[in-house]
Formats: structure tokens, C-alpha cells, sequence
């Protein structure tokens, strides 16, 4: 299971409670934040508006390509390391919203990492330094530094080889 934490809703949906459970204006900052950054060509003013605006944290020569989606409700509980790569039209999800609970968690992407067009990632998970991910992807797990993944549910590709590793 994805390292995520749990809060029980009582009566309607938790979808329908979304403002018990994030601020309003907080959102509608997220939204006018994250629609602009989708549409704005250059790197650093995206990421400064990221750090700055929204909470995320987000690493040096880090490029979020064109139509990137962040987290609209909880952007502060996204990381993403130095030099990696999200590709165009990536959702960046740190909630769940289900019938009787919602869900939140860190997603943590680490240093050098590669995130194909169309991808999806889930709350909760972990992404290793180094690692490569194939488009249209739904990363619903962690996913082990230096790996190749790819699917519809993630599997593993390739490993990077330990011997190999070692020598570098």
C-alpha cells in the first residue's frame, strides 16, 4: 500500500465535504497558480511560482513541460529533486477523495528522474534518484532508484544492474 494517511467521512461523499477539508481560497489560489504554470514556457518563472506561490518544493534545473498538473489541493506535499524532467500533460496527485474517507500523501521524486508524457502519479509514493518512467504511466507504488517502469498498473522494466553500479 502506498504510504498514505486515512480520514474517515461520515454522510455525503468525501469529494462533497472537499472544503472540510482544504480551504477554499487556498484551492482557488492552487487553480489560478498551477493554470497559469501549465502555459508558461519558461522554467524558472514556473518553478519560482511553484516554491513560492503554492508551497511545492522543487529542485534546481528542475523542467516541468507544457500542461504539467500539479496537486490543486495539497501542492505542498510534492518534491521533486534537482535536474529531473515531469513530461507534458503529468498529473501530480497528493489526495484521494472516495465514498467514506479521503486519503493524503508526500509524493517524493528524486534527483535526475525522467517522467514521460501523459503520466499519472499517485499519492503516497516515493520515486527514486535516477529512475525513468514510460509514458502514459499510473506510478501507483515506489519505484526504486536508477529503475525503468512502465503500464498500466506500473511493473518494472529493468533494474539498474548492481555490479555496474558499484563500478561508477
Amino acid at each position: 500500500m502506498r504510504n498514505t494517511k486515512r480520514y474517515n467521512i461520515e454522510g455525503k461523499n468525501s469529494l462533497w465535504q472537499l472544503y472540510k477539508t482544504v480551504s477554499f481560497w487556498k484551492t482557488f489560489r492552487n487553480v489560478i497558480v498551477i493554470e497559469a504554470a501549465r502555459y508558461i514556457p519558461f522554467f524558472s518563472v514556473k518553478n519560482w511560482m511553484y516554491r513560492r506561490l503554492i508551497g511545492m518544493k522543487v529542485g534546481n534545473y528542475t523542467a516541468f513541460a507544457f500542461k504539467v498538473t500539479p496537486d490543486l489541493m495539497f501542492p505542498e506535499l510534492i518534491s521533486v529533486g534537482n535536474n529531473s524532467i515531469i513530461g507534458y500533460n503529468t498529473t501530480i496527485l497528493a489526495h484521494e477523495y472516495l465514498i467514506d474517507e479521503y486519503r493524503l500523501g508526500e509524493v517524493v521524486i528524486g534527483d535526475n528522474v525522467l517522467v514521460g508524457a501523459n503520466t499519472t502519479i499517485l499519492p503516497g509514493v516515493v520515486i527514486g534518484d535516477g529512475a525513468k518512467i514510460s509514458a502514459a504511466t499510473l506510478v501507483n507504488k515506489d519505484v526504486p532508484a536508477g529503475a525503468f517502469v512502465g503500464g498500466n498498473p506500473m511493473t518494472i522494466i529493468s533494474l539498474p544492474d548492481a555490479k555496474s553500479s558499484i563500478s561508477k
